[in-house]
C-alpha cells in the first residue's frame, strides 16, 4: 500500500497536523495522493514547512490553514477554508487534535476541563458536522478520529475520559452518516517518539508500558498513521464505527 495513491482527486483536512503524529499522517495521505489541509494552532513555521516539504514530494497541491479547533467559529472556517483552497469540499476528515492532562479531578481547573474536552472531543464532533453535507452530497468520505489507549485507564483524568468519548461519538456518527461516509476511530498506545512528553508526568510510564505490552515495544507515528490511511482505502471500505487499537496489544489485561 505504500506506493497506492489510492486518494488521487481526494482532498483531506488534518486537525492538529504541523508536528508529531498529525504530521506523520498529514505526509502519509498526501503520499497517497490528497491534497492536504494542515491544521495548526500556534506552530505557523513548522506547518508550512510540513506544507512546502509535501508540495516538493508530491506535487499537489497542500496549504497551512491557522485555526483555534476549541472554538467553533474557528472550526467552521478552517473546514470552509480547506474545501475553497482545495477543491470544493474535504474528502476526509482526520480529527488528531488533542492536548493532554493527566491533572486528578480533584484538582483540576474548570478551565483545563474545557480545553481538553472542547480540542478533543467537541472539535471532533463540529469538524464531523461540518464536512458532512459535502461528503454525503458526493457520496463518499472518509472520518478518522485520533483517540488513545488512555481510554482504558483511569488514571490519566480528563484526558482519559475524552478519549473514550471519542470512540462512543465515533459509532454513533458512523450509524448517522453511513452509507456514504465511513467513520472510524484509532486508538494508539503510547508512542516511542512521544516517550519524553509523558516522561515529564510519569517518568516511569513508558517503561510500565514497555512491560505491559505484549509486542515489547512501543508503536511508532508512521504505523499509526498508517492505519490511518488505510482506514481511507478501498480495502476498508465496508469497516465503519471501528476502533482499531495501535497498541501492542497494551490494552489486554491478564491476571
Amino acid at each position: 500500500m505504500a506506493d497506492d495513491r489510492f486518494l488521487e482527486d481526494k482532498t483531506a483536512l488534518v486537525t492538529g497536523a504541523s508536528r508529531n503524529l498529525g504530521a506523520v499522517i498529514a505526509e502519509r495521505l498526501a503520499h497517497h495522493g490528497a491534497a492536504v489541509a494542515v491544521n495548526y494552532h500556534t506552530s505557523a513555521e513548522a506547518a508550512e514547512g510540513l506544507v512546502e516539504r509535501l508540495q516538493n514530494e508530491t506535487g499537489g497541491k497542500h496549504v497551512a490553514i491557522h485555526a483555534d479547533v476549541r472554538q467553533s467559529a474557528e472550526i467552521r472556517r478552517l473546514v470552509e477554508t480547506a474545501a475553497e483552497t482545495l477543491g470544493g469540499r474535504v474528502d476526509v476528515l482526520v480529527n488528531n487534535a488533542g492536548p493532554f492532562s493527566m491533572t486528578p479531578y480533584s484538582e483540576l481547573p474548570e478551565s483545563d476541563w474545557d480545553h481538553i474536552w472542547d480540542a478533543n472531543v467537541k472539535a471532533a464532533y463540529l469538524a464531523s458536522q461540518c464536512v458532512a453535507p459535502g461528503m454525503m452530497s458526493a457520496g463518499w468520505g472518509r472520518i478518522v478520529n485520533i483517540s488513545a489507549a488512555s481510554n482504558v485507564l483511569r488514571n490519566h483524568s480528563i484526558y482519559g475520559l475524552a478519549k473514550d468519548a471519542l470512540i462512543f461519538l465515533t459509532e454513533e456518527l458512523a450509524v448517522e452518516l453511513g452509507p456514504q461516509v465511513t467513520v472510524n476511530a484509532v486508538a494508539p498506545g503510547q508512542i516511542i517518539e512521544s516517550a519524553a512528553d509523558i516522561a515529564e508526568f510519569d517518568p516511569t510510564f513508558v517503561d510500565r508500558s514497555i512491560e505491559a505490552t505484549p509486542a515489547g515495544r512501543l508503536v511508532t507515528r508512521r504505523e499509526v498513521a498508517d492505519i490511518v490511511a488505510a482506514l481511507c482505502s478501498p480495502t476498508f471500505a465496508v469497516v465503519t464505527g471501528a476502533t482499531i487499537p495501535v497498541d501492542g496489544g497494551f490494552r489486554l489485561r491478564c491476571f
